[in-house]
Parts: structure tokens; sequence; C-alpha cells
């Protein structure tokens, strides 16, 4: 669920970087270690693991498997898996990576914005004729990067990582290797074969129940779970969703998040999101369902996916030469819910980093320098988003009166104009700050409005689920 209107996408701030320390792991011995690099220098390559293979850790793997001095092995458990997200990616991502068109199933120039009393309100008038939101399964995505870093050089690995031993002194003696434990799947077995490797870097980009991050002590943090179900309509329906996008938003499809129906290639992605109340997700999906009404009516479920979605950046990050990146980093806005571009970019930026420390192969990174360079660049550029969308989430998600505001706010073009700007673009553009005073005005106005009209929010009792959101 990667895509929304959220007016502030356009503002920038900086959120601090996150530090990281204790550990825990298994020692190891070094002299089979130093004995092998002493051997030859010309024979040693440095080892690293992307733990992950979506577009995180796909973009960390391209970056890695072009540094000729290093040797990158790839772990996916799931080769053909299907994450549960809208899909959508903003138009910068699809130069910035080089995506081909046939990655984008849909080009999503307009969208629909419904509030809980069935207001809606048509966004998309802004938008040059060349300007578009893609829409993508992830599958398909996911596939394209993942093989293009394999023809760089990376090796792929279809299995599934059990553990991560972490030697003691590995953040002060440069022999010492970390051991990835993995079960890889053959076809036509049942169970995987147990096998383990050693590396000296670590790139986890394993989502958000992320092994690589619990491994590490990443720390705690909180997280949403996202339902979809993929529905198959018939033609003349999936003829209004050709360009179009919807967003429904109301306390019957989420308490604190939004609904969806996204176009995919020939059906229509439909789903929700909570965090304070995580029980009732099938419940929620039941009401985006019904509001979407005969749009999809008489449609047939091709695929239900469910999955949890980060809430917010770990405590941690870096440890040693283990580095997260994506959703295992906790780099999905709250709000917009979007996070495919941020996993790219963490993945592509993080590798970049690493490999300019590591100086052709020659020397491994420390902690202190990762952060210095891949944390320190990313909070700098993106740090703002986060902060920002985590106010504006908690403003207008928070019941319905604000969000009957929300809704009729993104009527402003100057609204939608920076919105689109800052999401299509990742930059804030052509701010006006006499437009944003009077915006302040309105936003103001909105909110009167909405709690005057808004039906009271639902009640529901599930206090363990609401404390836990930090």
């Amino acid at each position: 669920m990667r895509f929304s209107s959220s007016i502030l996408l356009a503002l920038a701030a900086a959120t601090p970087s996150a530090s990281g320390l204790a550990f825990h792991g298994s020692s190891v011995r070094h002299s089979a270690r130093a004995a092998t690099r002493s051997r030859s220098a010309l024979e040693m390559k440095y080892r690293v693991a992307v733990v992950g293979g979506g577009p995180s850790g796909a973009c960390a793997a391209e970056i890695f498997a072009q540094e000729k001095n290093v040797e990158t092995v790839l772990f996916e458990r799931k080769l053909d898996n299907a994450k549960p997200c809208g899909g959508a990616i903003p138009l910068c991502m699809v130069g910035e990576f080089d995506l081909p068109e046939t990655v984008v199933d849909r080009k999503v120039r307009r969208m629909k914005l419904i509030s809980p009393t069935g207001v809606d309100v048509d966004i998309g008038e802004t938008l040059k004729p060349d300007e578009y939101i893609g829409m993508c399964r992830r599958e398909v995505l996911d596939r394209y990067i993942r093989d293009r870093a394999v023809e760089y050089g990376a090796t792929i690995v279809n299995g599934l990582v059990t553990a991560v031993d972490i030697p003691r002194d590995h953040k002060t003696n440069p022999e010492s290797q970390y051991t990835i434990k993995y079960a890889e799947f053959e076809e036509g077995k049942s169970g995987g074969t147990k096998k383990e490797q050693k590396f000296d870097v670590i790139i986890g980009s394993d989502g958000a129940n992320s092994r690589v991050a619990k491994a590490m002590d990443a720390g705690e943090y909180n997280f949403a779970i996202a339902f979809q179900e993929r529905i198959k309509i018939s033609e003349e329906q999936m003829s209004f969703y050709e360009e179009m996008a919807e967003m429904y938003v109301g306390d019957d499809v989420s308490p604190d998040f939004y609904g969806w129906v996204f176009p995919k290639y020939d059906h229509v992605g439909v789903g929700t999101g909570t965090v304070v109340n995580r029980p009732a997700i099938k419940q929620y999906q039941k009401a985006i369902r019904e509001r979407a009404g005969d749009k999809i009516s008489g449609g047939k479920i091709i695929k239900v996916e469910a999955h949890p979605i980060p809430e917010q950046m770990r405590p941690r990050r870096v440890n040693g030469r283990i580095a997260l990146v994506g959703d295992a980093a906790g780099y999905v806005t709250k709000c917009s819910g979007e996070g495919i571009y941020f996993a790219a970019k963490s993945g592509r930026m993080a590798a970049e980093e690493i490999v300019k420390i590591m100086k052709n192969g020659s020397r491994l990174p420390t902690q202190s320098e990762i952060e210095d360079t891949y944390i320190r660049d990313y909070d700098r550029a993106y740090g703002p988003t986060y902060a920002v969308l985590d106010i504006l989430q908690k403003v207008f998600y928070s019941n319905n009166g604000a969000r009957e505001a929300f809704v009729e706010l993104c009527k402003s073009k100057y609204v939608q104009q920076v919105t689109f700007d800052s999401y299509l673009y990742k930059r804030v553009q052509g701010n006006n700050p006499l437009d944003d005073i009077k915006l302040l005005g309105e936003t103001i106005g909105c909110l009167i409005k909405g709690y005057a009209k808004a039906k009271p929010d639902a009640e529901f009792s599930n206090p363990v689920e609401s404390l836990k959101r930090i």
C-alpha cells in the first residue's frame, strides 16, 4: 500500500540517525580464516550476504555484484513471492532505477478520495500528460531487479535463512566472519537442505520480521497489518480502473489508516491496514469491499495476502558490519504507507557507501563508517518525510471528523500540485509562502467543518494492541 494523496509529503526536515550497540552471538575461531587470506591476496575476495530479495535487497545486491573484488550472495526464500502491497511506485523510480515499462501494470493518472460520509474528490488534474504513478505487481518488479543483480554477477540462493551467528569480536577483528545458516530449497523436494556459509558483510533486507535484525539486536518496533485481496473483475468494471486508483477513509475501513482499490495487470488489489486494532483486520477488509460496492461486485478473489508493515525505524540499523535496509530497517512512511521506493533507495545507498569504504575490495567497513555515510545521508534526505507523515497520520486519521477535513482539503489544486510533485519526484517543488499561509487557514476551516458533519467513530475495545503503538 504505497500511495496516498497526503498533503504534507512535500514538507522537509530531518530525523536523527540511529545508532547500534549491544550484540549477542557465538565466538568464531579465526586461525583458518587468517591462513586462507595469507595464502594469496589475489585469490581473496570479501564476501557479502544480502538476506532478502525484495527491492531493497536486490538493489543492494546489484551494486555489490558490480564490484569485481567482492563476492555477492543473495538469499531469497521464495522466488515467486507476491508481497501484499498496493504496488505504487513514483515516477522518479522508473528512471532512477532504469525500470522498463514491462514492470508497470498500470499508469495511474487519476485518484478518487472518498470520505466517511461518501464525499469524493477527484485528484489528478495537475498532472502533466507524461506524469503518472506506476502500479506494479511485486512478484514482477522484485524478480526483474533480482535477475539484474544476477546478471551483474550475484549468486542467488533460494533458501530460508534460519540463523545468523555473530562473533563477539566482529567489531574489532577484521578476520571475524558472520555465519549464516539456512535451508536451501531444491526443485522436487518438500523440505530444504540445511547449509551454512561465512561472510564478511551482511545486508539485512528480509522484511518487517527480519531474522537479521533479531540476530543483531536491532531493537523493537511497532508494525501494522496490511491485508489485501486480489480480485478479478469484469472487463467493463476494469475499464473504470484503467488509470484510476481509489482511497477510502473512515473508521469502518480502518481506525488509523485507509482502504484502497488499486489496479493491477488484469485485476484490482483491494486492501486495508491497521496498527491499533489488528485483530479486526478482516472486519475492515469486509468494509472496504462493501464501500467499493458495484465497482467490484461479482469479482472473483484470486489471492489473499497479509503481511506486517513497519511503523517506525529500528532503534539500531547498523551493528558492526551488518546494516539493515528496506522494511527490515523500518523504512515505510506513516499515513501514506509508501515503502517500495524507500526500500530500493536504502538498499542502493547502503551498498554504494559500503563499496566506497571497501576501496576496491581492499578493506572492510567499520560500524562508524557505515553510520557516518549511509545512515547519515539517508536520514538527511528522507527523515523529514517520515517525521511529517507521522504527524499527518495522527492529525487526519485519528477520527471521522479529521478524515472528512482531509478529503475536503484535497479539493485544493495547490494541495494536489504540491502532493504529486513531492510524491513523484521525492523533492519539494515550487512552494508558495502565501499559498502555504492560505492553506493553514483552509486546514483549520476544514477541520471545523469536518467535525461538525462527521459521524462518531465506532468504539472498540482492544487495549493491549492499542498500547503497542510506540
